[in-house]
């Protein structure tokens, strides 16, 4: 089956370069905020997708049960360090428009800072909108190509492509800014009805992260999030999505339960000591160290 390219962070110690060592503090912080805002108080079941080294995993506290979803075994191994290995914590490595869940699962789904790696941005949104049940909700975070650097560039001659026009722009191979009224059209076109926007990293400037305290900066930034109801102008933007209809509140016993095969959609997986097993297609999925694997079928 024929997908679009995966920007993938094997081998990659992502976490503590970026996050951890990359001056990148007022950023986290700020994330927070916007989490707590939109998050539901609780739920039973979250599936939260790039989910990386569970940096954002612990601010999802009021869920029973997390499903940690990255393509990366590497990063879900070091979330495994983090996190611990138990039956609240789910770790599948996979790919975001190929999902490995049988549909109508979770009650919540977040997606932070992963959009803009994907190619066919609606072709995910539409992996993950079937994999939600009815009365869902669905936090995304996009990296918008209507910030305000990006227009003042463009119109000093400083960039060429248009931050006005709706399409996605590679500005790094894999790495796409989207407008945020095309990502509105494709929520809305899967039905979802958006309850909030929300802009973050308002003070994204070197300058005054290095001169103002993160938590001060962050602080500030949480002022401003509202504004995103009206305008959004920053690189990051949070939005709460959710579906219509009443949530169910009945969670698969058992993990296997949760599981289609990517191949042929069937959802009769069986269990063996290291693997899955898919008896429509005959596809055999690993299981190694607490994660599950369908990126590829074993051999």
């Amino acid at each position: 089956m024929n997908t679009p390219p995966v920007c993938n962070y094997e081998g990659s110690d992502y976490q503590r370069s970026f996050w951890e060592e990359g001056g990148r503090a007022y950023e986290d912080r700020a994330e927070a905020i916007a989490l707590k805002r939109l998050l539901p108080k609780g739920g039973r079941l979250m599936l939260e997708l790039g989910a990386g080294a569970g940096r954002n995993t612990p601010r999802y506290a009021g869920f029973d049960r997390i499903v940690l979803l990255d393509y990366s075994t590497t990063q879900l191994a070091q979330a495994q360090e983090r996190l611990g290995r138990t039956d609240r914590y789910i770790y599948v490595a996979a790919d975001v428009y190929r999902l490995p869940f049988r549909a109508g699962l979770f009650d919540a789904a977040t997606m932070i800072r992963v959009l803009h790696h994907m190619a066919d941005a609606p072709k995910a949104l539409a992996q993950i909108r079937a994999a939600l049940q009815p009365g869902a909700v669905f936090i995304l975070e996009f990296a918008n190509k209507l910030n305000l650097k990006a227009i003042l560039r463009y119109w000093s001659g400083r960039q060429s492509w248009n931050p006005f026009d709706l399409e996605p722009v590679e500005f790094v191979k894999l790495n796409f800014d989207f407008h945020p009224k095309a990502i509105r059209q494709w929520l809305g076109g899967l039905g979802y009805s958006i309850e909030k926007m929300l802009t973050v990293s308002h003070f994204r400037l070197g300058l005054l992260k290095r001169i103002l305290p993160a938590r001060f900066l962050a602080a500030l930034d949480g002022l401003f999030q509202p504004t995103g109801a009206f305008f959004q102008l920053t690189p990051s933007v949070f939005v709460k999505a959710k579906l219509p209809g009443n949530a169910d509140t009945a969670m698969p016993i058992n993990i296997i339960e949760l599981f289609k095969c990517p191949d042929c959609n069937s959802g009769n997986l069986i269990g063996k000591e290291d693997h899955l097993v898919c008896p429509s297609c005959g596809a055999k999925w690993s299981v190694r160290d607490g994660i599950h694997d369908f990126r590829e079928r074993m051999k």
